[in-house]
């Protein structure tokens, strides 16, 4: 069994608010890249952890989802840090995030009480830690944001054992957005030609 830690910026990091802005299909198809050539590696049995936030773990979570179709070894599972997590949220918000999570294989709080301290934020990242074989991060360390701490603490973990961390850096989405793009493009030329 292998177990990946996906995780990145947060939507708003990103300026994407919207499901059907160019950047998340751009992300999207960045993930379903990296996710598609580590579940052909083998058969075995394959999760996918991520956790609720808005931007790359959500859209990591419904690639993942949309992957299961072809992939009959992949789970996934979305791990809260606390309870009520994103009822602060609005209705849209929320809704997108219990659709998401009645999707999944597999839901739970690491910690059952809603927020309290930060010592809650602490217990998931150990979680997530201890609970997974390698991390994939959309996240370039040049633009540090909220997932700096989840890498630096990453990399910490990876001095002590073998956890890979594999990042998607501003570059490598520059490069599947130019491929976008122009792909893009083709498609409407193509449109116009009937």
């Amino acid at each position: 069994m292998r177990r990946l830690w996906l995780t990145g910026y947060r939507s708003y990091e990103l300026n994407a608010f919207q499901d059907d802005d160019p950047k998340v299909a751009v992300v999207k198809r960045v993930l379903t890249q990296r996710l598609t050539s580590l579940l052909e590696e083998d058969d075995d049995e394959f999760w996918v952890i991520t956790g609720p936030q808005l931007g790359i773990e959500q859209w990591g979570a419904a690639v993942a989802l949309e992957l299961k179709k072809s992939f009959r070894q992949l789970k996934v599972a979305m791990m809260l840090p606390f309870a009520d997590f994103g009822q602060q949220w609005n209705a849209t918000n929320r809704d997108r995030l219990l659709n998401l999570r009645d999707r999944v294989d597999f839901a739970r709080e690491v910690t059952t009480k809603p927020y309290e301290s930060p010592e809650q934020l602490r217990l998931y990242q150990r979680f997530m830690l201890d609970h997974t074989d390698s991390m994939l991060m959309v996240y370039d360390p040049d633009h540090p944001g909220k997932p700096k701490y989840d890498y630096e603490l990453a990399q910490k973990y990876g001095d002590q054992q073998d956890y890979p961390v594999d990042l998607v850096d501003f570059d490598e989405l520059q490069e599947a957005a130019i491929e976008w793009g122009e792909e893009q493009r083709e498609r409407k030329l193509a449109e116009q030609d009937y």
